[in-house]
């Protein structure tokens, strides 16, 4: 059960599942799911599976059991990487945050289910999640050896573009939340046109400065993303993990940006509005792993 044969179809089990959680927790929020069991955690309208089931409470019971098979599957996933793997010196630490931040998550679920738990306190949960989310997808590159394969473990970092990926991930981790405002607080659509109603560009209400801020965050990732990308490109020419790596990172901004215009222009489509959660998903897992990259460095320095 524990062997290290079964690492890799584990890990990319986990990735999904994993995926799978973030985007539930989006769709429960974009359909107003989240009363779909009342206030009753972990049962639902006081019963394991109630008797009328509305689109609603199916929704949230999906998103709940997806939640706890994740936390089954991640467990086994670390119990089988630290067994076997163990003394790659990024596994443990990554055991533990994917572990933690997966139990801290299902508790803020719980706290938000049971005690109705204001917009600001609910838009740390996509983020907390988003954290075990990317330890699992660095523990997945690592255990697939993508290190060895593109020379990553040899990979020294300077410190220009260190402070760069550093900022970047503070940015976009900001910009994340503030999305996950948007959706909580039912402000999707406030602030009018993309990318700004030119005719009354001034927000008048708490939805539209928080629509607002939300786009200004994304103004200043797409900025800084593309800013990095072109320093890493320029300065790291001749190493393919760098290359490769910020130019996928500057790809999905590109995307993120794409489906956030279209989130407005198409009155919030629910696929769209899940593609859009899920390419920030896969963007912070990848700055994950640079951070990854970078702490070997650091290490190496010292």
């Amino acid at each position: 059960m524990f062997k290290k044969r079964n690492l890799k179809w584990l890990s990319v089990l986990a990735t999904i599942i994993m995926a799978w959680v973030q985007l539930g927790g989006a769709l429960v929020t974009k359909t107003g799911s989240e009363d779909g069991c009342g206030s009753d955690w972990p049962l639902c309208h006081g019963a394991f599976l109630p008797e009328n089931l509305p689109i609603q409470t199916i929704i949230e019971l999906s998103h709940r059991a997806v939640s706890g098979l994740s936390l089954i599957v991640v467990l086994w996933l670390v119990i089988t990487a630290w067994k076997n793997i163990g003394y790659i010196k990024e596994v443990k630490p990554l055991s533990i945050i994917s572990v933690g931040f997966l139990l801290l998550q299902a508790l803020i679920g719980a706290a938000a289910v049971i005690w109705q738990q204001n917009a600001y306190v609910l838009a740390l949960h996509f983020g907390i999640s988003l954290v075990s989310f990317s330890t699992v997808f660095v523990l997945t590159l690592i255990i697939f050896e993508v290190d060895h394969k593109y020379e990553a473990d040899e990979l020294m970092i300077r410190k220009p573009l260190r402070r760069y990926t550093w900022i970047m991930m503070i940015i976009v981790y900001l910009t994340i939340y503030t999305g996950a405002l948007v959706r909580h607080k039912k402000a999707s659509l406030a602030y009018g046109e993309w990318p700004i109603p030119f005719q009354d560009p001034i927000p008048h209400s708490v939805v539209d400065w928080v629509n607002f801020t939300h786009r200004g965050m994304a103004l200043l990732t797409f900025i800084w993303i593309m800013l990095t990308f072109i320093h890493a490109v320029k300065h790291y020419q001749h190493n393919r993990t760098v290359r490769y790596g910020y130019t996928a990172a500057f790809i999905l901004i590109i995307a993120q940006v794409i489906t956030g215009a279209l989130s407005v222009i198409t009155n919030v489509n629910l696929m769209v509005a899940l593609l859009h959660a899920l390419i920030i998903t896969i963007l912070f897992g990848l700055i994950a792993y640079f951070v990854v990259l970078m702490i070997r460095t650091i290490r190496s320095d010292g």
